[in-house]
């Protein structure tokens, strides 16, 4: 079934769309540009805690996937399953359950939500967007995306809670 889901948006390709969607893809490689956003939100003091928030998740999301589900579920990328494509980036390192740069994008834009930024608005739908440029690049399955959506948005509910469980012991003591 995942193949088959994988191969009809394979149907959809076009030269434009190959580059966007690589394009879209790489802005989540290594979480960079969600990282970024943490740092910018960081360096502002009226915007210091939200970005505490995105920072606290995204660090939740490192953990959770990079050191704890990819290795335990060890899932092959359907990459390295179906290999007659023409596969339009380099085959990633790593396993595929759940997809990291999902994950990341969703860890950051719930983050925003739970912040209760509007910010989180724009931020979902470029998360929406490299999830689905990860299909279309055919490096993770549905499960994989549908998956890192459910542990991002969980580290960025927890990220949220965490930074306010802080402040909230600090402003007691």
């Amino acid at each position: 079934m995942e193949f088959m889901i994988l191969d009809a948006i394979q149907t959809l390709r076009t030269p434009w769309l190959d580059g966007f969607m690589v394009f879209v893809s790489s802005l989540g490689n290594k979480g960079a540009v969600w990282i970024a956003l943490a740092v910018v939100l960081l360096a502002f003091p009226k915007y210091r805690r939200l970005g505490a928030v995105v920072a606290c998740a995204l660090v939740l999301d490192l953990v959770a996937c990079n050191l704890v589900l990819k290795p335990l579920v060890a899932r092959p990328r359907p990459c390295d399953i179906n290999t007659a494509l023409d596969y339009l980036i380099a085959r990633p390192h790593g396993w595929s359950f759940p997809s990291g740069h999902t994950a990341a994008s969703f860890a950051a834009a719930s983050a925003l939500w739970f912040g209760k930024s509007r910010l989180w608005i724009p931020c979902g739908i470029l998360a929406a967007l490299i999830a689905f440029s990860r299909l279309y690049l055919y490096v993770h399955f549905p499960t994989d995306v549908l998956g890192g959506a459910v542990v991002g948005i969980l580290c960025g509910a927890l990220g949220a809670f965490a930074v306010r469980r802080g402040a909230a012991q600090r402003n007691k003591g």
